[in-house]
């Protein structure tokens, strides 16, 4: 559908967030675009759009360059429609006149064809009974599904999504993504940028992770997010699923911890007993086993690797060589009637019942000891 051909765009000021990029979109592809802020995601969509037309190379859509002196990029964008993270809805005419005036005015269409089809989208997206409000009386996340509705009432043949979720309270954000997600379900060609990789990884066949002006890598979801080649990619996929922590005091904010990881979960969509083992695991190996075990200064670096189905939790802590595999399976096999005063032996159990594997390691160099915890949907091992 699309063939891109050696662009490059520069800005006053000698800026060119893209240069030398060439690729190709197929029909009923859903792409979507990740990578570092600044690497040209949203200047790859305004050029496919003709709103920021490249400054060198060549766009062919549909086998016709567009970027040849005087196309018409009106008619080019009516076939290419584009919603951006900011709704740019007028904000003196209602939903259903938002929807309607593109129409009237570009398409020609009768102000009753026009406001059949726009109650039409507007039910599509769940906002029939709002068609008569203001901007000002939506949500935000009301505005964009009416700005993808009207974005539709073109009747485009691909859309282009700038972060539409950027803008959105988190608990706007599915009520989009949900319409988003229709679309591309309906064979609609969709280029989106966004940062939610969960949903990145859920609703597209194609992946572009940008990068120094260009497409640095690009695959299916399983190849970018699970078996990156470049090691840019690597380093970006591995930061978004990562989490690392240092722990100095007795009095660490554990509840702020939580959320942390709570967000880094939501990124993978991710919740249920993954979310609550991990959770219940960090809280019994830091503050019920290591807080009773180590002296002070505490220091613990706490380092969480999200992956699909399953956590890797790695506790680093100094001091003399501590096995807390050993600990833990001794501990475990302890009659807690021979001493009710210790509590290690039901962290102990708790711990192994909710570990799916762990291992330890001891690197003297740094005088370190290291505990590896897989943390699955379930625990495995039985107390």
């Amino acid at each position: 559908m699309f063939r891109i051909e050696n662009i490059s765009k520069k800005f006053d000021g000698g800026i060119e967030p893209i240069h030398g990029l060439s690729v190709i979109i197929n029909k009923g592809d859903v792409i979507s675009l990740i990578g570092p802020s600044g690497t040209g995601k949203s200047t790859f969509l305004r050029c496919l759009n003709l709103l920021d037309p490249p400054t060198s190379g060549d766009i062919f859509y549909k086998g016709e360059r567009i970027t040849e002196k005087g196309y018409d990029f009106t008619a080019h964008r009516q076939k290419v429609g584009m919603v951006f993270q900011s709704f740019n809805l007028f904000n003196h005419l209602t939903a259903i006149e938002n929807i309607m005036m593109p129409q009237e005015k570009l398409l020609h269409r009768s102000r009753q064809e026009a406001y059949d089809n726009g109650m039409r989208l507007l039910e599509q997206v769940g906002l029939s009974d709002r068609s008569l409000q203001y901007p000002g009386q939506l949500s935000g996340g009301q505005k964009q599904r009416v700005a993808i509705a009207r974005a539709m009432a073109m009747d485009p043949e691909v859309l282009l999504l700038d972060e539409p979720t950027s803008a959105l309270d988190p608990t706007m954000v599915d009520e989009v993504n949900d319409v988003i997600g229709k679309l591309a379900s309906s064979g609609m060609t969709i280029l989106i940028v966004t940062h939610d990789m969960a949903f990145a990884r859920t609703i597209s066949n194609r992946i572009f992770y940008m990068d120094e002006g260009i497409v640095y890598e690009e695959g299916s979801p399983v190849d970018i997010f699970e078996h990156p080649q470049k090691q840019k990619t690597i380093q970006f996929v591995k930061k978004m699923f990562l989490l690392e922590e240092t722990i100095n005091s007795r009095d660490y904010d554990f509840s702020g911890l939580t959320k942390k990881v709570y967000e880094l979960m939501l990124q993978m969509k991710s919740f249920g007993t993954v979310w609550n083992n991990t959770v219940l695991l960090m809280e019994e190996i830091i503050q019920n086993l290591l807080f009773s075990l180590l002296k002070d200064p505490v220091r613990i670096h706490l380092r969480l690797e999200c992956k699909k189905h399953s956590n890797v939790l790695v506790i680093e802590y100094g001091g003399d060589e501590l096995d807390l595999v050993s600990l833990i399976n001794e501990k475990a096999q302890s009659s807690i009637e021979k001493d009710p005063d210790d509590l290690l032996p039901l962290t102990a159990r708790l711990i192994r019942g909710y570990a799916k594997e762990m291992s330890y390691a001891r690197q003297e160099r740094e005088l370190r000891n290291c505990l590896t915890v897989i943390v699955g949907e379930s625990g495995t091992r039985k107390s």
